[in-house]
């Protein structure tokens, strides 16, 4: 796994920064689109973008959703989407669809993509069977897709009875880690762990204790150990590494450790781009507290702090974690970190809420480039971002369903202040980016020209 949820290759970085939000609006005007689908399925998957060109797509334009007709988001020209899975809409199984879409993962099956999806849900009660408590309405769906046809099949429910699975991670297996971002206890079942869902089929009810309970977000594995990355999503958090003993089967335990800079709890939550050189790491002894004072023990014990860690994936050999409102501007961080060497540096600070406005969700394409969802306020934008710290936008939420919502069972209502979640692409060619709006709950499907940018 290079870049997308299993496979990929891998991409150096492209030009110098700059900046390019804000782009303009331009009429609406689409390509057929199985000519579309076809056109970008037939190019080189391995072919680099241009380093003598701008890394971004060009201006912003309102685009129609294949499905519904309704102009749902603004991209650059030549890209195209299908909307798919909204909340309430009917699954496979005869279960509604759950709301609020949130992180994801795709697999590839043979000619079709399987991909997990995530539900942060609170109050249940449980949407599908297993359900690790009846009480609890979070959860996964499972959605699958033909990438050579660019169809919608079907989808399911997969794993429910968890608490606010906001995000999680992809491993090499071929599994998705499902995270509970929560401390609590429903019902008489305490909360806050990691749950495994096979990417086809049903997910395992039990939780992986040893990984830790606390405030979870987003993991992400390096294939070449099997230690697996995770942030926490805290104003004062800390960065997790598991070390499983037995890689690849979780529910054999580990060791937890917490990632320490320097000899004392260095604070990295107003650091702008920088190096910090090699890092270690500190044990954690108690990964299943009855209290959330896991974090304050590890920084105890020298573990660095940090503002709110989201996002994570593992791509171009790096281990990639976004910090939602750290930096100089308390706008996002971007953390690399080479699990090889210990090496951590910043690899980008947003500047202001113009450039980038508290990133969340993350993955890495197939070609080596970043997508950074946003979670701030106004209209919320999905970026683009180089290896060498150059950042562009690459689609925006046009979601205003004031006007009507094609027949969908949801709120006739302004949308496009909902955070953007879940970007994945499809594994073999990298010719779909899956992503998700989270409020209505809408999943969207885009293919277009990737190689003329950088993703």
């Amino acid at each position: 796994m290079t870049g997308t949820s299993t496979e990929g290759p891998t991409n150096p970085g492209y030009g110098r920064r700059g900046v390019l939000r804000g782009a303009a609006v331009a009429a609406a005007a689409s390509l057929p689109f199985q000519a579309l689908a076809a056109r970008t399925a037939a190019a080189d998957p391995g072919r680099r973008a241009r380093r003598d060109c701008d890394p971004g797509y060009g201006p912003l334009r309102p685009v129609r959703d294949q499905t519904t007709g309704l102009e749902l988001l603004m991209l650059p020209r030549g890209f195209e989407y299908i909307s798919y899975g909204w909340t309430n809409d009917l699954m496979d199984d005869g279960a509604p669809t759950p709301g609020s879409h949130d992180g994801m993962a795709a697999f590839r099956h043979g000619r079709r993509v399987h991909l997990v999806r995530n539900h942060e849900r609170g109050a249940g009660p449980a949407f599908t069977s297993p359900a690790y408590n009846p009480e609890a309405g979070g959860g996964t769906s499972t959605l699958v897709f033909d990438p050579d046809a660019g169809q919608w099949l079907e989808s399911y429910g997969s794993l429910g009875g968890t608490i606010r699975n906001c995000a999680g991670g992809p491993t090499p297996w071929g599994t998705w880690l499902t995270c509970e971002e929560t401390f609590s206890t429903v019902a008489g079942k305490r909360h806050g762990y990691i749950f495994e869902v096979a990417s086809a089929g049903k997910g395992s009810p039990e939780p992986l204790t040893a990984m830790g309970r606390f405030n979870h977000e987003a993991i992400a594995v390096d294939p070449a150990t099997g230690y697996i990355y995770e942030t926490e999503d805290r104003g004062n958090a800390c960065l997790y590494r598991f070390l499983p003993t037995v890689p690849g089967d979780l529910a054999k335990g580990g060791r937890l450790e917490a990632l320490r800079i320097g000899a004392s709890s260095y604070d990295t939550r107003a650091d702008g781009e920088r190096s910090y050189g090699t890092v270690s790491w500190v044990p954690v002894d108690d990964a299943d507290p009855d209290g959330d004072t896991m974090r304050g023990t590890a920084q105890a014990g020298g573990a660095a702090v940090f503002a709110r860690l989201e996002g994570a994936w593992y791509g171009n050999d790096r281990i990639y974690v976004i910090s939602t409102n750290g930096g100089p501007a308390g706008q996002g961080q971007v953390f690399e970190l080479d699990p090889a060497t210990d090496e951590l540096r910043v690899l980008f600070a947003s500047p202001g809420a113009e450039v980038l406005n508290a990133p969340d969700n993350m993955c890495v394409s197939p070609r080596g480039g970043l997508v950074l969802c946003e979670d701030g306020s106004g209209t919320e934008y999905v970026h683009g971002l180089t290896t060498d710290g150059e950042i562009f936008p690459f689609a925006a939420n046009n979601a205003d369903l004031r006007g009507g919502t094609a027949g969908k069972n949801v709120n006739a209502s302004d949308y496009r202040g909902s955070e953007w979640a879940g970007s994945v692409f499809e594994p073999k060619n990298g010719n779909w980016l899956f992503v998700n709006i989270q409020s209505p709950g809408i999943t969207f499907a885009i293919t277009g020209p990737w190689r003329r940018g950088a993703l």
